[in-house]
């Protein structure tokens, strides 16, 4: 009988070896070439468009009460915003740590002699995809102390308390939002042979998301509410349809959960009738609790894309067969 055959009846937790795991791959992503590059890429083009918003916030500094929240959204041309950077790098980067996670041990011969030790197939995936994430979030927290450095440096203000807590909350979801794009390289990576596949086909994903998903998006909903356009104006079971579809990328969901936490004015994010509006205060600043329950179908949105995904993933990783 084959060693990986025998391997669920040995006794023991199947999360032995986690640690090892993560800390054994949380080191190799930290200290590859790869990671080196993407990390001075990320950093640059990032601090680039962080430093040219302040620029511009030093001239107004006056006029807003949310000067460090400015920092993030402004965008100075021809650079976007800082956000704007993220939300396009990022699924990059995720990309880039876990698309050979997998295939990259078949193709080296080296997936028998790990698992033949006392480490087990759940332990090894989610060890990949934990040390991945805990890659990602080593990078970005450095970034985001970079980015409130250089607004201490230049600007002179510190954050106010508001600020930090929403910068915090946008901390947190940027990483929700990473982990969905490495838990689908995971996937491929368990499905495809060969890394360059793989990578083709996560990168193949983020495209159709971030730049024809707002094409699709109102063709399915015409195709299932029917035309936008009613004899009264925009009809709202279009509009809602359109909304349900839109919301099925992870983009969508990044987007909205940043806009409503660093632009406090945000008080909805989908359509709203006239009469939702009355008695309501518009253009003034909602509270960040308020914010953080205005984004929470965002963010668990994005946390339950990332648990189905690696779901799938794992799935299919417990029924390949592996031989020495």
């Amino acid at each position: 009988m084959p060693r990986s055959s025998r391997r669920g009846t040995r006794r023991g937790s199947p999360w032995t070896g986690l640690g090892t795991v993560v800390a054994k791959e949380t080191a190799d992503h930290l200290s590859s070439a790869r990671m080196i590059i993407l990390e001075a890429l990320v950093f640059l083009t990032a601090l680039a468009a962080a430093y040219e918003a302040i620029r511009s916030i030093r001239q107004t500094i006056g006029e807003s009460p949310f000067l460090f929240l400015r920092l993030l959204t402004l965008e100075q041309r021809p650079l976007p915003s800082f956000i704007g950077l993220l939300g396009f790098l990022i699924p990059l980067v995720a990309i880039a740590l876990a698309f050979d996670a997998v295939n990259g041990e078949f193709n080296r011969r080296t997936m028998s002699r790990v698992l033949a030790q006392p480490i087990y197939r759940d332990a090894l995936l989610l060890g990949k995809f934990l040390s991945g994430l805990l890659a990602l979030g080593i990078g970005l927290v450095s970034l985001w102390l970079l980015v409130i450095g250089l607004g201490l440096l230049l600007l002179g203000v510190p954050p106010s308390t508001e600020e930090t807590v929403r910068m915090l909350g946008f901390l947190v979801a940027t990483l929700a939002y990473g982990g969905v794009w490495l838990a689908l390289a995971l996937l491929f990576s368990v499905i495809f042979r060969a890394p360059a596949t793989a990578a083709l086909a996560a990168l193949g994903v983020w495209l159709v998301f971030s730049l024809f998903w707002s094409v699709i998006g109102p063709l399915v909903a015409t195709l299932i509410a029917g035309p936008p356009q009613g004899l009264f104006g925009p009809r709202l079971a279009y509009l809602n349809t359109e909304q349900i579809i839109d919301r099925l990328s992870p983009n969508t969901l990044y987007a909205e959960t940043a806009l409503a936490l660093l632009h406090p004015a945000t008080r909805a994010l989908g359509p709203v009738l006239i009469s939702q509006l009355e008695g309501a205060l518009l253009g003034a600043p909602l509270p960040a609790a308020q914010s953080f329950v205005l984004i929470w179908p965002q963010f668990t949105g994005l946390i339950a894309s990332t648990i189905v995904i690696f779901a799938i993933a794992y799935i299919a990783f417990q029924r390949q067969e592996i031989r020495a």
